[in-house]
């Protein structure tokens, strides 16, 4: 892939030099390859606005983003916050004096990754959709190092439906045949959580479309081992019994195979003999 995953759904979506606000890694401001460094004093507000995108009210903008002292300090800080952006060339925000809001053609990653997760969980993909995997942290990077609530409970929304749009992903590169990326989509969501039952049923499910049943039964064993030792249960024994099925029919098809050789063997026509005088 030439692009990164984020970097390929931007390009997808991102007319031009449209401004892009990107959290993943970030948070940062990019136009095309240019680079705007936000203040630091504005970047808490750049990030509530964009997990949001709908208009926020000032006065809770403020209140989240400096809940300790008045109101009249909180929204000083928000008039501070503004100004720097203004001052750094970052024309974002539009502001009066009920609401902010980002301008129109701003473009959010966040919102980017969310809708490609929502096209492949609602099973139909777009465009490249099964042509891009993300790399095996990148898509769950989400404003590392920030720990505020609301932060928080992003990230485990967006790390969630990514999680799920790589199992669905995993399936549909399967039913279309294309097995070594079913099970690379398969082993990312395994990577990002090892103990998703969810995302090791996918695994096993690419890996026996594949005819490797032998992956298949590697793959569980570890995940009954790693499930051992961090739990101490065991693995839901649907997972089993799908391993056993595959290898049962393999069987079956097996002694099929040699039974129908045999028969071709007794049912073939006898070879003339030529007399010798």
């Amino acid at each position: 892939m030439a692009l990164d995953f984020i970097d390929s759904l931007v390009a997808r979506h991102a007319p031009g030099s449209a401004p892009v606000v990107r959290l993943f890694g970030g948070p940062r401001v990019m136009c095309g390859q240019h680079r705007m460094e936000v203040p630091e004093g504005s970047k808490r507000l750049l990030v509530l606005l964009a997990l949001h995108r709908a208009p926020v009210e000032r006065r809770y903008a403020s209140g989240v983003l400096w809940p300790a002292g008045s109101e009249e300090r909180a929204a000083g800080n928000l008039r501070s916050a503004l100004w720097r952006l203004n001052q750094a060339n970052i024309d974002l925000v539009v502001s009066d004096k009920h609401r902010l809001s980002f301008r129109r053609g701003v473009l959010v990653d966040v919102e980017l990754v969310a809708d490609w997760a929502r096209r492949l969980i609602a099973g139909r993909p777009a465009g490249d959709d099964l042509a891009t995997l993300p790399r095996r942290t990148e898509a769950f990077e989400l404003l590392p190092g920030w720990y505020d609530d609301w932060v928080l409970m992003e990230r485990e929304r967006i790390r969630q439906r990514v999680l799920h749009a790589l199992e669905a992903m995993s399936r549909q590169l399967v039913a279309a045949g294309r097995y070594a990326e079913g099970v690379e989509a398969a082993l990312l969501a395994t990577c990002a959580e090892p103990l998703r039952e969810s995302a090791q049923r996918v695994l096993l499910e690419a890996h026996l479309a594949e005819g490797n049943w032998v992956e298949g039964r590697r793959a569980l064993n570890a995940y009954q081992a790693l499930l051992l030792r961090e739990l101490g249960i065991a693995p839901d024994p649907e997972l089993a019994a799908m391993l056993a099925a595959c290898q049962a029919a393999r069987a079956d098809s097996g002694r099929q195979h040699r039974a129908g050789r045999v028969a071709r063997r007794a049912h073939r026509p006898p070879v003339a003999r030529i007399a010798t005088v």
